[in-house]
């Protein structure tokens, strides 16, 4: 094995340690966009045309991706956005 297969290996198994969580958040008939963006902005730290993007996904594609990250730093938020009345699960 040469050096350079033994570094790539290394590498590989360096990226593969901590995956990333997701929380997606779905579509429903009942919330505005008003309030998704706005819980959004608060609960993910979205800017406003982040926001805006997200709630528009969810709106024509039934689901988006809203945050990734450490799984003990999403369940606060998606506890949040459920508690606002939005649909959101961490996968």
């Amino acid at each position: 094995m040469s050096t350079q297969e033994k570094v790539l290996e290394e590498v590989l198994e360096k990226t593969t340690e901590q995956p990333n969580n997701e929380i997606v958040l779905y579509n429903d008939d009942v919330n505005t966009f008003d309030h998704v963006i706005e819980t959004l902005i608060y609960t993910c730290e979205h800017t406003p045309l982040q926001a805006e993007q997200c709630a528009l996904l969810v709106h024509y594609t039934g689901k988006c991706t809203v945050k990734t990250g450490n799984y003990d730093d999403l369940v606060p938020r998606c506890s949040k956005l459920l508690e606002e009345g939005l649909s959101a699960e961490i996968i």
